[in-house]
């Protein structure tokens, strides 16, 4: 179901009843990475975190390790702050 370099392919998923009363399947929220800060990187307009994410990590799909390490959920609350955390590659 998840790409293997997914935080979320080894978590069970389990079944709920939404307001409609549909039945659906739930990923849970996994626990957030222990992770190292290299360095900030004051951030530019137009620059996504999917980009910064190829360019420090080598992997944009790696753009929710950013956010983690800000502690942020969404990416695009990200274009909101003057520097961003940004982790080592290494996990």
């Amino acid at each position: 179901m998840f790409n293997e370099k997914s935080r979320y392919k080894d978590l069970e998923t389990y079944e709920v009843t939404d307001h409609r009363g549909r039945v659906v399947p739930v990923v849970p929220v996994p626990d957030p990475p222990i992770q190292v800060i290299q360095g900030y990187h004051l951030l530019r307009q137009g620059q996504r975190p999917d980009h910064l994410a190829a360019q420090y990590l080598d992997d944009g799909a790696g753009f929710w390790r950013i956010c983690e390490a800000n502690e942020t959920m969404l990416p695009e609350s990200l274009s909101e702050a003057t520097e961003i955390a940004i982790p080592y590659k290494n996990r």
